[in-house]
């Protein structure tokens, strides 16, 4: 096989590895609290909310450390150790305890009846496993230095050791890399846009979903709804996604119009939600609840809104790593790992106090994270426009 048909074999694995582990995560994710406060009413206590803030709160501290770990364990085994931890995160659902219930939280990050509640959680485990097993699919590229028949074997002793120490050098570097790009200007204002990220990531992959399972004027419908705003959540990702990931390449537009798109996308979704969705629905309890907003609660604006957000999110995503790859195109395994950092603290302290605030509250939050988080990446977009006017490469560190 070419190094060109490996690359692209590796790919496609990758994307087939990861859809099948994040589809059994983020809907595992989209009902945990749904499922968690119908399971509150037994012997069980504990919280879907509190348990994505673990999650997330975890993975916000490994983050500045994963470059470290990667270059010197490699990527295949880090992410095949990852995949375990997601699986043993779904599985827990099966007979869920409240310690093995947050324990699993740990891990993460570095409703219906029993029966059809355990056969629904066998199955996204099992999804969850088969594309963790997939990583060990992926091929190693050749090396460049392929050893000659003369060479002797304490020479290849000694490029071991060098190997060794090579990585131990490349992890120490990365994490100090890690440290020094979040104090740079650039860095500051893109983690304002990265910090709203995390607040609507929490909210339309976990308070949402709950919010539409808590209305009972829904009618019998209510739960299954659910499911139906999580896929048209992905239909806004996937359809922001690909249009504006392509339009990016050939756009001369820069790319704040896309993020001005999105901004306006979610303010109009949160506005909708806010006449659509009583306040006390994310915190309701196991009953639901029957207060009305300030129109008839519709399922029809519900759905809509579930893919303006997916829409918005998109905008944002593809944008924010963009212009994150021309900044950093040097240092990209610590911009991101920074990126990643603010996104994940930002949705774990928004999935704790998804437990106290009302939804109002909540969506006051994300409109004013989001009109400053709008403005400081026009700030850094304008300044890179300037960058490449005067045709000069970017240095930051």
């Amino acid at each position: 096989m070419s190094p060109e048909s490996k690359k692209l074999f590796n790919i496609i694995i990758l994307g087939v590895a990861f859809m099948f582990m994040f589809t059994a995560f983020q809907t595992c994710g989209n009902v945990a609290q749904t499922v968690i406060r119908s399971l509150n009413s037994t012997d069980f206590h504990g919280s879907g909310y509190t348990s994505m803030a673990i999650i997330y709160g975890v993975f916000s501290a490994s983050n500045l450390i994963t470059p470290s770990v990667v270059a010197i364990v490699g990527p295949q085994l880090s992410m095949f150790a990852s995949g375990l931890f997601y699986s043993m995160y779904i599985a827990v659902f099966i007979q869920p305890f409240p310690w093995s219930f947050y324990t699993a939280s740990v891990f993460i990050g570095i409703a219906a009846a029993e029966s059809d509640r355990r056969t629904v959680f066998i199955a996204l485990t099992v999804i969850s496993l088969v594309g963790t097993v997939l990583f060990f699919l992926i091929r190693k590229p050749d090396s460049e230095n392929v050893l000659g028949e003369d060479e002797s074997s304490d020479d290849q002793d000694l490029e071991v050791n060098e190997s060794a120490q090579n990585n131990m050098t490349k992890a120490v570097d990365a994490f100090k890399k890690s440290f020094k790009l979040c104090a740079t200007k650039e860095m500051l204002l893109l983690s304002i846009t990265t910090a709203y990220t995390g607040l609507e990531l929490t909210f339309f992959s976990g308070v949402y979903g709950t919010c539409i399972g808590a209305i009972n004027k829904f009618g019998t419908e209510e739960k299954s709804l659910i499911g139906l705003s999580g896929i048209f959540i992905g239909i806004g990702e996937i359809l922001g996604g690909s249009l504006f990931g392509l339009l990016s390449k050939n756009n001369r537009f820069g790319r704040n119009p896309v993020v001005l798109l999105g901004i306006l996308v979610h303010f109009i979704a949160f506005y909708l939600i806010f006449l659509n969705m009583p306040g006390d629905a994310p915190i309701a309890p196991v009953e639901g609840t029957n207060n009305a907003a300030y129109i008839k609660p519709s399922k029809e604006i519900a759905i809509l809104c579930s893919f303006l957000l997916g829409l918005g999110d998109s905008c944002f995503n593809t944008q924010l790593l963009s212009i994150l790859g021309f900044l950093y195109s040097e240092d990209s395994a610590p911009a991101f790992a920074v990126f990643k950092f603010v996104q994940s603290i930002c949705a774990a302290v928004a999935f704790f106090y998804s437990n106290y605030l009302l939804l109002h509250w909540q969506l006051l939050v994300m409109v004013i994270f989001g009109f400053f988080g709008t403005i400081s990446f026009f700030a850094v977009e304008w300044e890179a426009a300037a960058i490449v006017a005067r045709g000069s490469d970017y240095r930051s560190i």
